[in-house]
């Protein structure tokens, strides 16, 4: 799903709680040590072609050192009523239409 947005993350290693799993993978793909704070919401996708996702989203709200950029085409800071304006990934689209409402956060 080349060139469409998405939010930082990935999967859960064995061992691992899904916010030490958003810790770690926000260190490896943005070099930030991410203070992770309560969840946001949860969403189970099924794709057309018969794959499925369940994603967390958790609120970040302080992080420490300078964001580098690993593994992102690119890397935006935007307002949360502007993200409709980007084409993410199909599992997140409701995510972006709660968040840009204000019903989220």
């Amino acid at each position: 799903m080349a060139l469409q947005w998405e939010f930082p993350g990935g999967k859960i290693e064995p061992g691992e709680s899904a916010e030490q799993a958003l810790t770690r993978e926000l260190a490896e793909e943005l070099g930030i040590r991410a203070s992770v704070g309560a969840p946001v919401t949860r969403i189970r996708h099924n794709y057309r072609h018969g794959g499925a996702v369940d994603l967390q989203f958790f609120a970040v709200h302080e992080f420490a050192g300078e964001i580098d950029n690993q593994i992102y085409e690119q890397v935006r800071w935007v307002r949360l009523e502007d993200l409709t304006g980007y084409e993410f990934l199909a599992a997140d689209r409701g995510l972006i239409k709660d968040l840009a409402a204000g019903k989220l956060l």
